[in-house]
């Protein structure tokens, strides 16, 4: 198979997985609410709230795909103010954050790592 079309196979878009986290997310009782804010540029696109009251914030990019430096940054100064934020632009990248919400949440799976 062509490097090139096995490349493109691996691709996923944002939607997709953003679609996919909120079903997830759904699934272990909490809410990824859309964040849209014009007062404040470079915010994560989903607001993750978990049950206990957990915050995780996620930005979701297509494969291959990185954040602005102005999300960089937002996301830098999110960090420093205690709060979780992961970049989700495969299943992979997925799969570590919802093993990360299932640890938060007390359901950790060794297995799923």
């Amino acid at each position: 198979m062509n490097l090139k079309v096995k490349d493109q196979m691996n691709q996923e878009s944002e939607k997709t997985l953003e679609a996919r986290l909120q079903k997830e997310i759904r699934k272990r009782g909490g809410m990824a609410l859309k964040l849209l804010s014009q007062l404040h540029r470079g915010l994560p696109d989903r607001l993750t709230l978990l049950p206990g009251g957990l915050v995780v914030f996620v930005e979701t990019k297509s494969t291959g795909k990185n954040p602005t430096k102005l999300q960089a940054h937002c996301h830098e100064q999110l960090r420093q103010l205690g709060f979780t934020v992961f970049v989700v632009d495969s299943t992979e990248s997925l799969e570590e954050c919802l093993s990360y919400i299932d640890c938060i949440l007390g359901e950790f799976d060794p297995d799923k790592i």
